[in-house]
């Protein structure tokens, strides 16, 4: 125990000295295992980390689905939901911060980065939410906690290291993620309503769109449906493979995305990368392959590209790949130096004390993990502390799948807690302007929000298990 204690102290001093936090883990690791068991010991653990995790074809999802979510950023799908959104609700209180959350929901459902889908509805919402008169501390709060929708409704990041590191089913966890992201989306809206009723001039509507322009923002769905619905059926029915299946439905949403502007070419990317997983035509990495591939051809066919966009789109993926692979790197060494110390027997011995009330210990890891988001940052606190928690939920007899969910939730609350989180500097390195001060009281009733659905995943764990089980069979 006082060696993981002390390990951890290293650790957050040696970030407060701006080390890196991956290479701080790492670091402090293999001290730590040298300390205990030699530097052999060390340097071939180091070793076996390095190869085994950076050769890992599993890890390869992570930069394709970076990189899918700064191609359809690029080509402005975030614009063309944010513009659907609006058209079917802009004319209601609030109803700017409405679609905002919405259209970012939306836009993670193609994007593996919450980051990335922040920073993205900043741009095209906050201007419009200021000429409307919009409160800074609602329109901040709003694109915030859009933005954190990323990290829960599938394709997730979080979810895909979750995975990798449990060997839980990625597409499990994908399966999970809906109703889950269903209920803090509604979480979300009812915090807008609340600001709204509380102060009327924070959230003024917009203007009415004619139902014309509303539908003009749907054209193509009713094809696409059609033609979904023929290629279900037919690999149904045995008279088309479900590998040839896979195929045809990647043409037919190239052709699709391109032809038809609007919301069609999220709904039919977001189709063919979630439907290709469920029903088996591609593997998780195939599937975020074939949607990096499609994302390219959407932005190509729209004009979006050159060869210096493109390069930036690479270096941005690069950059945002090797970051996170540093983390995971960083972490998982630091948890092979935790389990030769007796940490992991210590806290199992501990929570065979409540073995009768089991449900206690998963709300004490909950309350554990909303506290360490306000200090540290989110993916480190996550991977630091699984291989301590997760035997544990497993010993306990819970679901890893379940779990995991409320690891992503968690996740959520520390990305907009203060005053640490990290899309709240992203905000504030937007929009100077706007003091910190603002911003972390825009967060606060979202983070309220956020707590509440952590509180209802917590109580109804069917919530995120009825999916999986469904698509994936189980008890």
């Amino acid at each position: 125990m006082l060696e993981t204690l002390v390990g951890l102290g290293a650790m957050v001093v040696l970030s407060m000295l701006r080390v890196p936090i991956g290479l701080s883990m790492f670091v402090v690791a293999c001290s730590g295992l040298a300390y205990m068991r030699g530097w052999n010991t060390a340097m071939a653990s180091a070793m076996t980390v390095l190869y085994h995790t950076g050769f890992s074809y599993t890890f390869s999802i992570i930069p394709l689905f970076i990189l899918m979510g700064n191609l359809v950023s690029r080509a402005g799908l975030a614009d063309e939901l944010f513009r659907a959104a609006y058209a079917f609700i802009g004319h209601v209180r609030g109803g700017l911060a409405i679609s905002t959350i919405i259209a970012s929901g939306a836009f993670g459902a193609i994007s593996g980065s919450a980051v990335a889908t922040t920073a993205t509805m900043a741009k095209v919402s906050m201007p419009s939410m200021r000429r409307y008169g919009y409160s800074d501390e609602l329109a901040i709060g709003a694109v915030a906690s859009g933005g954190t929708l990323d990290v829960l409704i599938p394709p997730s990041i979080i979810m895909v290291i979750y995975g990798i590191m449990t060997e839980t089913h990625i597409g499990a966890l994908f399966a999970a993620g809906w109703l889950p992201g269903a209920v803090g989306l509604v979480c979300y809206l009812a915090a807008v309503r609340y600001i709204c009723w509380r102060d009327p001039k924070a959230g003024p509507p917009g203007e009415r769109v004619p139902w014309r322009e509303r539908l003009a923002t749907l054209r193509g769905i009713g094809p696409f449906i059609v033609l979904t619905l023929v290629l279900v059926g037919a690999v149904t029915t045995g008279r088309m493979s479900v590998e040839y299946g896979g195929v045809a439905a990647a043409v037919a949403v190239t052709i699709f995305g391109i032809i038809y502007q609007g919301v069609m070419g999220v709904i039919a990317l977001f189709t063919l990368v979630m439907g290709g997983i469920y029903t088996g035509a591609f593997t998780t990495t195939e599937a975020a392959g074939v949607g990096a591939a499609i994302s390219l051809l959407f932005a190509l066919a729209r004009g979006a590209l050159t060869w210096r966009s493109l390069l930036k789109i690479l270096e941005d993926s690069v950059s945002t790949s090797a970051m996170l692979f540093v983390i995971v790197l960083g972490a998982i060494m630091f948890g092979n130096f935790v389990n030769f110390t007796t940490m992991p027997d210590d806290l199992r011995d501990f929570v065979l004390r409540f073995s009768s009330h089991p449900i206690q210990v998963i709300v004490a890891m909950c309350v554990i993990y909303v506290l360490l988001g306000t200090a540290m940052e989110e993916l480190s606190m996550i991977l630091i502390t699984i291989p301590l928690f997760f035997p544990i939920v497993v010993h306990l007899g819970y679901d890893p799948v379940w779990f995991g969910i409320l690891i992503v939730v968690v996740v959520e609350i520390g990305l907009i807690s203060p005053p640490v989180g990290m899309i709240l500097f992203l905000m504030h390195s937007l929009h100077p302007e706007i003091p910190m001060t603002t911003i972390f009281r825009g967060v606060m009733p979202f983070c309220f929000a956020t707590i509440v659905m952590l509180a209802v995943l917590v109580a109804f764990p069917e919530i995120s298990l009825v999916l999986p089980r469904l698509i994936f069979g189980g008890p």
